[in-house]
């Protein structure tokens, strides 16, 4: 629909209307007792050592502008789990603290991305980095992932789409929307892929420390050759549920974290102060609050499987982060993924977000999150189920 100011817009701006994830929520606000699997926001609370010293902060004085790339302490503190986790050995000033990782990748965009550049991304993938892409005006190579990788990307899915404009390579692991992890082996394939054609590697870990059974996440920055064409991604938000602080990194070789923090610096002068002592907080104390998150999410993983399973409803290996995605088109209900959200939205009172908002190519999956206790996942199972019925019994009703 076309609106007065349309044309005031800048060209860079492709999507002028408010997105579906925007318009559903709208929708659920008008209704009772919606059982939300969209979001990738986790229900679990921050630890509460970590909201303490947010608090402790707070008292002292943390309400004024920090360095442009986040306080020391918490600088080093991120370089040392870094290197706690098997990543790449960083200085403080190799690392830049943004209002979450959602911020970083457009940060990297503005940096790095030139009018007519490529930019490789996984499909489905998260769907900012299109969008900063766009922003950027670079051009988006979307490497399309099925089933028969169980979402995975590989580094002969990838290689046909390298041009000479491709100059960055998105590894999104473990996946969002699609709850997988890429193998460590297939990760050296993808970097020395990048050292063959001297693509930048963003390397999205901000879903590292959630993953499941024996499946663990390789980071690019450690291998050979790949410390000085990486930047890895991460953030609070997710393994300490700390969404709402805002709060992320980017960490990468200094000759390019240098320029990301003036941009930064430009867009947001600094991260709240009260944010950045909390995430110190949860850097360097207690570790356990994550396992005891992972094993909430594994059990929640499970109920949702089980859901599934029920009504068969093929899926992914949920492997990592707090996501299922799973086939609306094994059911062969004559409807698209789309489609079947606004009705299970509509008549069952679940949300859940169809692949085509992460870039997916088919109109066929949808994304679960982990976000709700077993007990409200198994109503959410049951609520569904009975929406796949009745769009099974109009289909099979005789015509009048």
């Amino acid at each position: 629909m076309t609106t007065p100011n349309a044309h005031r817009l800048a060209a860079r701006v492709k999507l002028s209307e408010a997105h579906l994830i925007t318009r559903m929520l709208n929708i659920a606000d008008g209704l009772d007792d919606v059982i939300k699997l969209g979001r990738g926001d986790p229900d679990l609370d921050t630890p509460a050592h970590i909201v303490e010293a947010g608090r402790q902060a707070l008292s002292d004085g943390a309400t004024h502008y920090t360095h442009p790339a986040g306080i020391a302490p918490l600088r080093e503190a991120i370089a040392a789990q870094i290197r706690e986790h098997g990543g790449a050995d960083y200085a403080a000033d190799e690392i830049l603290v943004t209002p979450g990782g959602q911020h970083g990748m457009f940060v990297i965009a503005l940096s790095l991305l030139d009018p007519g550049d490529e930019i490789i991304v996984p499909c489905p993938g998260y769907n900012p980095y299109q969008q900063a892409a766009e922003l950027s005006e670079a051009k988006v190579v979307k490497v399309p992932m099925g089933m028969e990788t169980n979402f995975t990307l590989t580094a002969e899915m990838i290689r046909p789409h390298i041009t000479a404009r491709s100059k960055i390579l998105v590894l999104i692991n473990p996946n969002n929307p699609t709850g997988t992890v890429t193998a460590p082996e297939e990760v050296v394939k993808i970097a020395e892929l990048a050292r063959e054609h001297d693509l930048i590697v963003i390397s999205d870990e901000i879903y590292a420390q959630l993953t499941f059974g024996n499946h663990r996440v390789q980071p690019v920055a450690a291998l050979p050759g790949m410390r000085d064409r990486t930047i890895t991604l991460s953030g609070f938000s997710k393994a300490y549920a700390m969404t709402g602080w805002r709060i992320g990194y980017l960490a990468g070789p200094r000759d390019l974290i240098t320029p990301m923090t003036e941009i930064n610096h430009a867009f947001a002068i600094s991260v709240a102060g009260v944010s950045q002592h909390a995430a110190l907080a949860a850097a360097t104390g207690p570790q356990d609050c994550v396992a005891e998150m992972r094993g909430t999410y594994d059990a929640r993983r499970r109920a949702i499987c089980a859901g599934l399973d029920a009504i068969g409803m093929r899926y992914a290996e949920p492997q990592g982060g707090f996501y299922v995605y799973a086939d609306v088109a094994s059911l062969k209900l004559g409807i698209g993924a789309g489609a079947f959200c606004e009705r299970l939205l509509a008549e069952g009172r679940v949300m859940m977000y169809p692949g085509t908002i992460y870039g997916d190519h088919t109109d066929d999956f949808v994304r679960m999150s982990m976000t709700q206790p077993v007990p409200r996942i198994e109503e959410a199972m049951a609520r569904m189920a009975a929406v796949v019925a009745a769009i099974r019994e109009e289909r099979t009703a005789p015509a009048v």
